[in-house]
């Protein structure tokens, strides 16, 4: 089927005024092009789901693509599941809760028992929602961090983490099989949850928070996003101050006018917490990412304000657990630092790393905390097995405020472990393309022409991880090993058009300042190169 007749197809189907006037005028104007980027194949799905812009079209998100989706992922519960059930919830993206009631409706008439969360919610609500009830699977309509223009579409099933191979494979195949969407069954009598589930959750994430002293000034923004109330609520029940929310950016807004991207690991989008801290005189900056599965921390200095990285953050939550006898397999992935290997071995843990995406950390077989360097952070599995940025956060202000009983800071705490492993700088390398293309040939010079020197250093291993490394599973990505114990991972992002690089280099801290001066060059000289290499400089 050609694009324009792939269109007038899709057009005969699409329940969404909004989406059938966008392409009819596309038909009308008769582009080739623009129809073909729209109809040359359809959205991916994968162990991220679906994540893409919104709009008309089997390449972008809308009603059509979705219910395409739950009706595949129906009858793959159907076919796997007996009595299978579903919790469906949304965060405040345009047409979040339209997809998630299409849903909930296309699976009740199907045969699945749909459970839909009574409002917006945060993804680890869903999450956590899927194993407080005993649901067969959840699906969590939400981007996350993208950029506005995006929605997606995500899935768990009974464990409470997302899906892994073979899973995703299998429902793909059940939604190709799907027809016509204008002729599949809707059933309205659905189970629209209340707000027992949402307490549920607050009552188990402040338990996560150690006792201890609770004074402490907090800044905090949920970045547009749907975690707000759920985060203020919690921390007051843990017994901490009210936190000082940004006022411009504390209500949900799919537009969110404030950042350029939502996500507080961009340039900029923590400028406005940042100044809030300084009017505050906060101890701690708390920022959740839109669907509030991410936790970013900021940091109180003797000049200012810092933002911690996302390693820095796990490293600190890791030795909050290890510190007090949190026993169990300690989990990072591939891209983070090798330093949470170093700390559970001193505490005589085990340590595993897995491929990127929270998904594979989830699955880690006596699992008690996992994170990765994107700021994700799972510090309670019987929560649920995946990252959760609200019980991270409280893990956080739990030990910052015991430190700061004992006249100390998170930062002192940071170099105490650094002292003991040596400074672990990290960094990244981020191109953000429009064509794809250009991601895939990068990949492939990697593989075919790596650099010999970065920063002056040798290039002393290429390991392509498309062959397996190190008992992991096949991925796309480059590893190369410097000598003296600097290494990058080079992949594609799965959920945005990026080539992510991940740098780090390790000095041993026998003088922690000329250490840390070391390492951060080091990893700055590394990415100059890169960039040069990459021609993005």
């Amino acid at each position: 089927m050609n694009p324009l007749e792939a269109a007038r197809d899709w057009l005969s189907q699409d329940p969404d005024p909004q989406t059938r006037d966008e392409l009819t005028v596309l038909i009308d104007s008769g582009d080739p092009t623009a129809l073909g980027e729209r109809f040359s194949g359809r959205l991916e799905f994968g162990t991220a789901g679906l994540r893409g812009e919104l709009g008309a079209g089997s390449m972008r998100m809308n009603r059509v693509t979705v219910a395409r989706a739950a009706a595949g992922l129906a009858q793959y519960l159907l076919r796997t599941t007996k009595d299978p059930s579903i919790v469906v919830g949304h965060d405040a993206r345009t047409n979040s809760e339209i997809f998630a009631r299409d849903t909930a409706e296309i699976m009740q008439a199907a045969g699945v028992r749909a459970l839909l969360l009574p409002e917006h919610l945060p993804t680890p609500v869903l999450a956590f929602a899927i194993g407080h009830l005993g649901a067969s699977a959840g699906v969590m309509v939400t981007a996350s961090h993208n950029p506005p223009r995006d929605n997606g579409y995500k899935v768990y099933l009974a464990d409470t983490s997302q899906i892994v191979p073979p899973a995703d494979a299998d429902i793909s195949a059940c939604i190709d099989a799907v027809g016509r969407v204008d002729e599949l069954p809707r059933d309205t009598g659905y189970t629209v949850l209340g707000t027992d589930v949402a307490e549920a959750y607050l009552d188990a994430v402040v338990a996560v928070a150690p006792e201890g002293p609770r004074d402490l000034v907090v800044a905090y923004t949920p970045m547009h996003g749907v975690g707000g109330r759920t985060f203020v609520t919690a921390v007051e029940r843990a017994g901490f101050a009210a936190p000082h929310v940004v006022s411009a950016q504390a209500e949900p807004d799919p537009a969110f006018p404030t950042v350029a991207f939502p996500n507080p690991e961009e340039p900029g989008a923590m400028d406005l917490a940042l100044e809030l801290a300084v009017s505050v005189d906060a101890d701690v900056i708390i920022a959740n990412d839109p669907d509030a599965d991410r936790c970013a921390v900021g940091v109180r200095t003797d000049d200012g304000h810092r933002l911690l990285t996302g390693d820095q953050v796990g490293i600190l939550l890791a030795e909050s657990l290890l510190s007090r006898g949190i026993e169990g397999t300690y989990a990072c992935s591939i891209v983070s630092s090798d330093l949470l290997g170093r700390q559970a071995a001193a505490h005589g843990q085990p340590w595993q790393q897995t491929l990127t995406g929270f998904k594979w950390i989830g699955k880690v077989d006596g699992l008690v905390y996992g994170y990765e360097e994107a700021l994700g952070y799972c510090v309670a599995p019987h929560v649920a097995r995946d990252k959760d940025g609200i019980s991270a956060a409280l893990v956080i202000l739990s030990l910052a405020a015991a430190l700061k009983a004992e006249g100390r800071t998170l930062t002192d705490l940071l170099e105490d472990v650094y002292r003991r492993h040596g400074w672990h700088a990290t960094g990244q390398l981020a191109v953000r393309v429009e064509d794809l293309s250009i991601i895939a040939n990068a990949m492939e010079r990697l593989r075919t022409t790596p650099p010999v020197t970065l920063a002056g250093v040798q290039v002393t291993s290429v390991d392509d991880l498309a062959n397996g490394y190190r008992g992991l599973p096949p991925t796309d990505g480059i590893r190369l090993g410097l000598e003296g114990g600097s290494r990058i991972i080079c992949r594609p992002s799965g959920t945005e058009p990026k080539l992510k690089c991940y740098v780090e280099a390790v000095v041993a801290a026998d003088d922690l300042t000329e250490a840390r001066d070391t390492a951060v060059s080091t990893v700055e000289a590394i990415i100059t190169d890169l960039g040069t290499y990459f021609d993005v400089s």
